[in-house]
């Protein structure tokens, strides 16, 4: 008899471990491809800036973001590449550095948002269509 309740006891566990385990919805983690055209320590100063804007949203690097990081090393032929790789990884958002980086991206991609702090007059590089509909670029 003991054996019995024993058993109807662990089986009745298990199955509340399971259900409460559907219950609890894995979250997921943002993640950010950072594309740049020189090597992270030259553009150290944007980075750290990046990560502090980051933190003052609540957003802590390996915490609650993963920001995938992809540098050329100063060789922009190897930007188009880097982007695709970032494109590959299905990272939410593209942060560019620079106007190569930021065509790198949009030639990799039409679906994944680009943010590109470091361009002069996004509409005259042809980056997007008007600033008040950023959504596209001027090629679409």
């Amino acid at each position: 008899m003991i054996k019995e309740v024993v058993c109807v006891a662990l089986g009745a566990m298990l199955i509340a471990h399971c259900v409460l385990a559907e219950a609890q919805q894995v979250k997921k983690v943002p993640q950010i491809g950072y594309l740049l055209t020189n090597r992270r320590s030259e553009s150290n100063r944007n980075v750290d800036e990046f990560r502090r804007g980051l933190r003052d949203l609540g957003y802590v690097e390996g915490r609650n973001v993963v920001i995938q990081y992809r540098s050329a090393e100063g060789k922009l032929d190897r930007l188009p590449d880097l982007a695709v790789e970032l494109v590959r990884l299905k990272v939410d958002v593209i942060v560019t550095s620079g106007d190569n980086g930021t065509r790198a991206a949009q030639k990799a991609t039409t679906t994944i948002p680009i943010v590109m702090p470091n361009v002069g007059d996004p509409i005259e590089q042809g980056f997007v269509a008007s600033l008040a509909r950023p959504g596209g670029t001027s090629r679409d």
